[in-house]
């Protein structure tokens, strides 16, 4: 006979009460942590409205049912939508993330944290709405900071010892758990309300890496964190309306997160939560390329300088070494045919042929037209990559986070270039004084592809502005963005 199973309800897993403990009562003081967040929002945005110019992603947005109507709803920037905050939150989500254009966080799990922007912003505007719709105060675009704040922190301090990839999960796994806790605390939930509501998160049906892998790459993995956003919003509002959590949802043997998910193993902690992800997260300014291979971008870009010097075309190359980091070559070191955008772009020896070829990498590079120019191909053949350990040492090194690429290319008259080795790319923290002002422009430009000029003026007064941007309620300020 084996022994009876206590029915002796647990306390909550500690992760659940030190994630609500953190949402509910850390109070951000970091100025450098709210001017990112500023300037996350906007590149975040920015990426939003450049991603509209691309079917594939506006056919996936807009209301379930069409012609539906929501009273108070939350408005989709750079749209006319206006919808339920989980399916805004969609909307929203997929968006900022199709052109993989947004911010990055790389440490054992990888990630974009502004992919919770779409539950925030959603929830946030729908919020406001109806506060105002029932004679109360708005909510304001500093507590959109806070709550960004904090979702990146969630998502990045769990990211830093806890390899979800390891065991085939997706990382927006913890977009889901960041959105479910800020959303819940946005809608007023208190400490139980916010454990209940990341205990869902957690007990809910995780996505594979399926679609980010070869040979199934595919373009869910532009959508998956609008789903996994707009899910944790369902579940907050789920968690208010006083549904009951699992709080052994982590620790049940045999039927928790962790036996059955992550190999018995406990989730591990380098730091407690404050705002050292938001000040430390990754911009891609440049080039809409997944983040391991920004630096070789960087690299290939100098070196098609090189070549024009040298009155060389990439037909004289012959044979291109990247020296890089460990990550890299497991997740973008990729061979054979590119089937989509999405396995493209996810793919550093295409990554590094475009701007070899043409001097560019832009989201257009990645469709089907500039795919079939036989150059890419025959010299991405000419391309091998060999892990340097110093950077992949240097790639976990808290003090330095960095995402070296070294290029070496050696030419058909056994002429041998010297390498160009970068180890920061221009999104990095010891970069920011250099990138932000090229961060500015991006937003710039992207205003410019939905907006007249008018309506980019008074954006960027409001959105370069810290004080009057942080004093603006969010439905005001959102609706500067519709059409």
């Amino acid at each position: 006979m084996g022994s009876h199973i206590s029915n002796v309800r647990p306390d909550p897993d500690k992760v659940l009460a030190d994630i609500a403990d953190y949402v509910c009562n850390y109070r951000i003081t970091s100025g450098e942590a709210y001017e990112t967040a500023r300037h996350c929002l906007i590149d975040t945005l920015g990426c939003g409205l450049e991603a509209l110019g691309y079917p594939a992603c506006t056919k996936l947005l807009g209301p379930i049912v069409p012609g539906t109507i929501v009273p108070n709803g939350a408005k989709v920037p750079g749209t006319q939508f206006q919808l339920d905050p989980v399916q805004a939150a969609f909307n929203i989500g997929a968006m900022v993330r199709w052109l993989d254009f947004n911010d990055t966080w790389l440490a054992a799990e990888w990630g974009h944290p502004s992919d919770n922007l779409g539950g925030i912003l959603a929830t946030a505007d729908w919020l406001s709405r109806t506060r105002i719709a029932n004679g109360k105060e708005p909510i304001l675009m500093q507590t959109v900071l806070e709550a960004m704040i904090k979702a990146h922190e969630i998502q990045g301090v769990m990211a830093l010892e806890n390899a979800f990839n390891r065991v085939g999960l997706d990382h927006v796994v913890l977009v889901k758990v960041a959105s479910a806790a800020v959303c819940a605390w946005l809608l007023g939930g208190s400490r139980d309300e916010v454990i209940n509501a990341v205990s869902q998160a957690f007990v809910d049906g995780q996505s594979l890496r399926t679609y980010r892998h070869a040979p199934n790459t595919g373009s869910r993995k532009s959508w998956a964190a609008g789903d996994a956003t707009s899910r944790a919003v369902r579940l907050a509002i789920f968690s208010m309306k006083g549904e009951m959590g699992i709080p052994g949802v982590l620790s049940a043997k045999g039927w928790g997160f962790y036996d059955v998910l992550f190999k018995g193993n406990e989730f591990k902690f380098q730091r407690p939560y404050g705002s050292y992800v938001m000040e430390h997260v990754l911009f891609k300014i440049s080039f809409p390329a997944e983040f391991h291979s920004q630096t070789a971008v960087e690299c290939a870009m100098m070196l098609h300088n090189k070549l024009k010097e040298l009155g060389k075309t990439t037909d004289d190359i012959k044979k291109i070494t990247i020296r890089t980091h460990e990550a890299a070559i497991r997740i973008i070191d990729k061979k054979g045919p590119l089937n989509n955008p999405a396995d493209r772009d996810h793919c550093i020896q295409y990554m590094v042929a475009v701007p070899l070829i043409f001097g560019r990498l832009t989201a257009a590079d990645y469709e089907d037209r500039v795919a079939s120019d036989p150059r890419i191909d025959a010299l991405r053949d000419r391309i091998e990559c060999v892990e340097d350990t110093q950077f992949t040492r240097d790639y976990h090194d808290p003090e330095k986070r960095s995402i070296a690429n070294g290029i070496t290319m050696e030419l058909s008259d056994s002429t041998k270039l010297p390498e160009v080795v970068v180890e920061y790319p221009i999104g990095h923290r010891r970069r920011r004084k250099e990138g932000m002002p090229v961060l500015v422009e991006k937003f710039r430009t992207n205003l410019a592809r939905r907006f007249p000029a008018k309506q980019q003026k008074a954006i960027l007064d409001v959105s370069l502005d810290r004080e009057r941007l942080e004093a603006m309620a969010v439905h005001e300020y959102v609706d500067m963005f519709v059409i």
